[in-house]
């Protein structure tokens, strides 16, 4: 198959294998959820309201963007139709390369969206049945509760992991040494999702999650769920709809990307070696982690009794076991499989080993600054004595120090790769820089070997959020509440952690494929990067600031959308608090008007801020040049690193600093505990987090990805057409057009929901 050996490709369908058993496992684990109780019919009807709520955003946003999905599947085909096929294309299909490269592409980009929808819809769906299970069985038991919210929240995790590596083999086991052609297709369908689910889910959650806190803490002083505030329910929504789908669609095009930019790299140092080992060694990585984090997971369980420190610790021991086995098996794998490549088997089992790593560092790094036992969230704690202000100071001060820690990581993980892979004797400069790429993207495939592990963390936490919300309005005993509060606790820790994670992966993968973008662009024109991306030539420069300035123009669109709905959502919980029998009880609130002001808010920017992304890039390379837009990648790279590191680790220690003084004996005449004034300053703080730390910062890592991705697509054709001509300038004129129109669209406001003038209230009882 393709010129591989027996092993290979008995290896490769065994990866096949492995990607089937990681959709088999994440169906038992469903099997197991569906089987636990539901709890009093009470807590079933708050938990039906939430499933409605997710069910219709979900159906919303799948009408939102199939259109453009079948737009770019078309455009997809025609980039590969108007450039000359790559070597490896012809030699593997021949005169036909060119029509089997533009189908595949495309049929790949249809693919990839179409697994990162399933990835994100199946993965939230189960979410939700899971968090009512969680709430039932905090009624009886710590453990059984942990382990039901970690078990949901896998399911996600090998969604993810089986998808991705079915994806990738598929395509590799069709293509052959072709593959990378139609895998940028595979990778740019997942990224794109990604950055669709993570705009939209953003900017939904943190519209009725900002609302609620606003009104229903800081104004009438109620607590975190009270079923009398109208923003309850879209807030309990919005935690899946943003940290389920959004998370696991992100990871998962993380997950995707990796291998296309490896596989793009071990291209590379197959035309330099001659051995295949180089695009064969990534997907059996990628098998090697799913069993690791099968095995990893499964071990993830506490006691009958227990705290928050208790299932961090189970969680992190489950983390640290999948981590142990993929060593293990990595070293055996190379030293099997590598010893006869250059450099011998030591050096892609480190750059694999460097990667692991990484995501147990930024684990750590990103619980020392967010988690409720460090000292940055100490410091904000002590903020909320002098109020707001020095809250939010602090706060901003944690998160600007956490992007250099965090820089300085993944700096000393590329400059690994380079001590690792640049010492090989006997090649040239520019082939030596080769090998360094392509250790650069082994750590992002060692980093990410843990992907099962990380998505289910990150849908932990919002499973327990739910659980202590379904809790908190079904009136719970105080066991069963407390319980529930530190599993919601370690939730905010290990939400932040994956987002840290989610950055890390996105930078590494950026940096992978930029590498990429520089040897395609070798392949099609060998003289066009002769001297690599000079930032002393001017027109480099400017390509360099223009992609620098562009995570803020996105974050800034991102931060005034969720400002505008917040606004919208404080109006109408205000009105139905106004409404006659509500606050007494009497009357429940209408829950869908606020479920409908945040669907209509992520939806109306989910377009504009995906077609900023998509054309950016377009416009730089046509207009500057390859070479500028390799700087406007650096740029971007760069800005939307620092940028999403802070926004996420501010947000994540805000949030926090909030849920230790809530954990407080409650004291307001002594400034304790809920109620207090700290307590309202935290709130302020948190709010002012929200944004930041689950729709702008988040959003940056796709963007980011969808940005190198669609210049990687484009430069074979940018350098092939180096002379725009009027027809050139005519589509650049356009693309600006287009450009202008995604700045006044997401200016503009919500459009109809100004109407909030109906007193629409439902007798308790009654149904909705």
């Amino acid at each position: 198959m393709h010129g591989m050996t027996t092993f290979e490709t008995f290896a490769i369908f065994g990866v096949l294998g492995v990607a089937v058993l990681g959709l088999a496992y994440a169906i038992f684990l469903r099997w197991q959820i569906l089987k636990e109780d539901k709890g009093t019919q009470e807590m079933q009807e708050v938990w039906q309201s939430i499933k409605d709520g997710a069910d219709a955003y979900l159906n919303q946003q799948l009408r939102t963007i199939l259109p453009f999905i079948g737009f770019l599947t078309v455009a997809l085909f025609f980039s590969v139709w108007i450039v000359n096929p790559t070597p490896e294309a012809v030699e593997t299909f021949g005169d036909q390369a060119r029509i089997y490269i533009a189908f595949g592409r495309s049929i790949a980009f249809a693919m990839g969206a179409g697994f990162s929808l399933a990835v994100g819809q199946i993965g939230m769906r189960m979410a939700v049945e899971g968090n009512v299970r969680v709430a039932s069985a905090a009624r009886t038991s710590f453990g059984d509760a942990l382990q039901i919210a970690y078990r949901a929240g896998t399911i996600t995790g090998m969604l993810t992991d089986g998808l991705g590596l079915l994806g990738g083999t598929l395509i590799f086991i069709l293509f052959g040494k072709a593959a990378p052609d139609a895998l940028l297709g595979f990778g740019f369908g997942g990224t794109l999702i990604a950055l669709f689910m993570r705009v939209g889910g953003g900017i939904y959650t943190k519209a009725a999650d900002v609302g609620a806190d606003l009104v229903g803490k800081v104004e009438a002083g109620l607590e975190e769920d009270d079923p009398r505030n109208a923003a309850v329910i879209a807030d309990l929504v919005g935690d899946n709809v943003g940290d389920c789908a959004g998370m696991a669609a992100d990871i998962f095009e993380s997950y995707e990307v990796t291998i296309v930019s490896a596989l793009i790299l071990g291209l590379a140092l197959v035309r330099i070696t001659g051995d295949l080992n180089w695009i064969v060694f990534p997907l059996l990585v990628r098998g090697i982690g799913v069993l690791s984090s099968i095995i990893g997971t499964y071990r993830v369980s506490g006691g009958t009794e227990g705290t928050g420190p208790d299932a961090m610790r189970a969680i992190f021991r489950g983390y640290l076991t999948s981590a142990a086995i993929s060593v293990v098996l990595f070293g055996i794998l190379a030293l099997l499989y590598m010893r006869d490549v250059p450099g011998g088997w030591w050096r892609p089992f480190l750059a694999t080993t460097v990667g692991v790593l990484l995501a147990i560092v930024i684990d750590r790094l990103t619980d020392y600054f967010t988690g409720t036992e460090g000292a940055p969230v100490e410091e904000i704690r002590e903020g909320t004595d002098a109020g707001p202000a020095t809250t939010i100071l602090a706060g901003i001060g944690v998160g600007y120090e956490s992007t250099v820690w965090a820089a300085l990581v993944i700096a000393a993980t590329i400059f690994a790769a380079i001590l690792i892979y640049g010492t090989i004797p006997g090649y040239s400069e520019i082939e030596t820089i080769a090998f360094i790429l392509y250790g650069v993207a082994l750590t992002g495939i060692g980093m990410l070997t843990l992907t099962g592990n990380n998505v289910a963390m990150d849908s932990f936490g919002p499973i327990a959020d739910n659980a202590n919300g379904i809790g908190e309005m079904t009136g719970m005993d105080d066991r069963a509440r407390q319980i529930m509060a530190d599993l919601d606790s370690v939730g905010n820790t290990t939400k932040a952690i994956t987002k840290g994670i989610a950055i890390g992966s996105a930078v590494i993968a950026a940096v992978s494929l930029f590498g990429a973008f520089i040897t395609d662009v070798s392949v099609v024109d060998p003289e066009a990067l002769i001297n690599g991306i000079r930032v002393s030539r001017p027109v480099v420069f400017v390509g360099l600031l223009i992609g620098g300035s562009l995570p803020w123009l996105f974050s800034s669109f991102s931060i005034r959308a969720v400002g505008r709905a917040a606004g919208l959502m404080v109006t109408e919980v205000r009105r139905q608090f106004k409404i006659p029998g509500l606050m007494e009880g009497k009357v429940k609130p209408d829950y869908a008007r606020a479920v409908s002001i945040s669907t209509e808010a992520a939806q109306k920017e989910l377009v504009p801020l995906a077609t900023m992304a998509v054309i950016s890039p377009i416009i730089v390379g046509l207009v500057f040049q390859v070479e500028a837009l390799g700087g406007f990648l650096v740029g971007v790279i760069l800005s939307g690193q620092l940028l999403a590191v802070y926004m996420s680790t501010a947000g994540g220690a805000w949030d926090n600093a909030k849920k230790t003084i809530e954990d407080e004996p409650r004291d307001p005449a002594n400034n304790l505990g809920k109620g207090s004034e700290r307590h309202k300053a935290a709130v302020v703080g948190d709010t002012v987090g929200d944004p930041l730390k689950d729709t702008a910062g988040p959003a940056l890592n796709p963007m980011i990805k969808v940005i190198n991705l669609v210049a990687l697509i484009i430069a074979p054709i940018i350098v092939q057409f180096k002379t725009l001509g009027i027809v050139g300038w005519l589509v650049v004129l356009a693309l600006l057009a287009v450009f202008a129109w995604t700045i006044w669209q997401s200016k503009g406001k919500v459009a109809g929901l100004a109407d909030t003038t109906t007193d629409a209230a439902v007798p308790v009882g009654g149904t909705e």
